[in-house]
């Protein structure tokens, strides 16, 4: 019964501040039993989560005693972006496609991006977390946390082309040419029909 009462307190609380004070808040931690996730070390999710770079994982390098890859820290994030974008309408009609054709485009510009920033190691990149929805283009940017500015912006735009149908244009902008040029990555054949809006 105690830990009902506390579980509604919490969501109560939760509630009434509008999500100041979120379940994941640490002053629960006095209220949670010891053999809690949250006192037994594992992380929770927050909204700094796909912030990378060697400041922010020295320590979690150091404890866990492995080096974050390139792989780990940009291209998993992209993927899961991507997906969250597509939605479950879109994302399963475009998968195979996507995954063979777009995706390998864009671990090669991101890694590009990488190493002309100096590497990792000597960068503070972060991807954004929330792709738009409705039928705006960004899937998400990869910024330099150091000034807080984006360094390459990811997008897709839906094409409607006449007698043949919808299109997806997967491209990118660079900082370079100041985000006015698109690279393009792409195309992904939709149908004749209109596209469901993105995150749908």
């Amino acid at each position: 019964m105690k830990k009902h009462l506390q579980n509604l307190i919490i969501a109560l609380v939760a509630v009434l501040t509008l999500g100041v004070i979120s379940p994941n808040h640490e002053i629960w931690t006095n209220l949670q039993p010891k053999d809690d996730s949250r006192q037994a070390g594992i992380p929770t999710t927050s909204k700094h989560d796909l912030q990378l770079g060697l400041e922010d994982s020295i320590f979690g390098r150091e404890s866990f005693g492995h080096t974050l890859s390139i792989e780990d820290a940009l291209m998993h994030p992209a993927k899961e972006l991507a997906y969250l974008k597509f939605g479950s309408r879109i994302g399963p009609v475009i998968q195979n496609e996507f995954d063979s054709i777009i995706l390998p485009k864009i671990e090669e510009v991101i890694q590009q991006t990488v190493a002309s920033a100096g590497g990792l190691e000597n960068s503070m990149l972060s991807i954004t977390e929330t792709p738009s929805g409705d039928y705006a283009e960004k899937m998400f940017h990869v910024s330099n946390k150091d000034d807080n500015k984006d360094l390459i912006r990811f997008h897709v735009r839906t094409e409607k082309r006449p007698l043949d149908g919808y299109y997806y244009n997967f491209h990118y902008h660079t900082a370079e040419d100041g985000f006015t040029v698109h690279h393009s990555l792409g195309d992904i054949y939709w149908s004749k029909n209109t596209p469901p809006k993105w995150l749908s």
